[in-house]
């Protein structure tokens, strides 16, 4: 069998993992033929692809991004294109030109979207979902995520000496637009006293009392872990918004810390490279079986696969009642 792979979207570390995980499983086990797109879905309009052979795939089980390059290129796109039909048809007619038995789109909620459009018009497509916000539908956790996690928490863990030492309220905002799965989880392992994200409403009043709480029970600084997705008003980024409202509710000296992209980079952790290499090779057994339209999936800990109609258009959010919100707020951490 001949097998094209992609990355789309924003890169993420263990991309380069997954790619590995695919293209040696393809390779040394089923002997198939492995051809690397370049840019996404950009390389499937523009042609740019070529054969992955065995001495491409050494380093990469460590190295951040991906090597083949990735775009936000989305060819379903219909708002403001003159001739919607023109991208599609011409990515169609690259696969049957190519000779593609198989499509692997690794990539986020945008590209499971796109994947499964290509599977309704007959391309024979497997996804791996990828995305550090963790909010890909029909799987517990994506590849990233625990790198981001590590990252940003390692971040607020350096916040904590620097606010302790001046006495200060320190912000710190995550990635997140829509999914606050990050704060979450790097606000409660990094010891934050005040978590915001985009699922739940907030109220400053219950912030500033929050932090005027901690001072009269000894705690003179406290950390505030915020999603840059949450609500705020007049274009502000979130990490701005929050810092310049509790100094106005507080009167308390108040920084703001926006780690950005960094979050993004660098090397996967160790959970992240056996996450990706897991998904990597089971995604080859599937286009082995035969069992096409189908996302890898992390279910209760084992490897799956669910139905791209099932997974496109839906995004994992944080439930209210998740247990580490629960086990939060029972530790007097406030949540908004």
């Amino acid at each position: 069998m001949k097998i094209g792979i992609l990355t789309s979207g924003g890169d993420c570390p263990g991309i380069n993992a997954t790619i590995r995980g695919v293209c040696k499983s393809a390779l040394y086990h089923y002997g198939m033929e492995v051809w690397g797109i370049q840019a996404g879905f950009l390389g499937l309009l523009n042609g740019e692809m070529a054969p992955i052979t065995d001495p491409q795939l050494s380093g990469l089980l460590n190295l951040g991004g991906t090597f083949l390059g990735t775009s936000r290129e989305k060819p379903f796109k219909k708002k403001g294109v003159q001739d919607p039909d023109k991208k599609p048809r011409i990515i169609l007619d690259t696969i049957e030109r190519c000779g593609f038995d198989a499509l692997v789109c690794i990539g986020g909620n945008g590209t499971q979207k796109t994947a499964n459009k290509l599977a309704q018009a007959g391309v024979n497509v497997i996804t791996i979902p990828k995305t550090i916000d963790n909010d890909v539908w029909g799987t517990d956790l994506t590849f990233g995520f625990d790198s981001a996690v590590s990252i940003a928490t390692d971040a607020i863990d350096r916040l904590h000496s620097t606010a302790s030492a001046h006495r200060r309220v320190m912000v710190i905002e995550v990635m997140g637009h829509k999914a606050g799965w990050i704060a979450l989880y790097s606000g409660m392992a990094g010891g934050g006293d005040i978590i915001l994200l985009p699922e739940l409403p907030y109220d400053m009043r219950n912030i500033g009392g929050a932090i005027i709480d901690r001072l009269k029970r000894g705690k003179n600084y406290s950390i505030v872990v915020v999603a840059e997705g949450i609500k705020c008003p007049d274009g502000k980024r979130a990490a701005q918004y929050i810092a310049e409202e509790i100094e106005y509710e507080t009167g308390f000296e108040t920084r703001e810390t926006v780690l950005g992209y960094i979050q993004r980079g660098g090397s996967p952790t160790a959970f992240d490279r056996n996450l990706a290499t897991r998904m990597g090779g089971y995604a080859t057994q599937l286009i082995a079986e035969g069992k096409f339209g189908e996302m890898v999936a992390l279910r209760g800990g084992d490897i799956t696969s669910l139905p791209l109609a099932e997974i496109a258009g839906k995004t994992k959010l944080v439930d209210e009642h998740h247990d580490l919100i629960e086990q939060g707020r029972r530790m007097g951490i406030c949540f908004g």
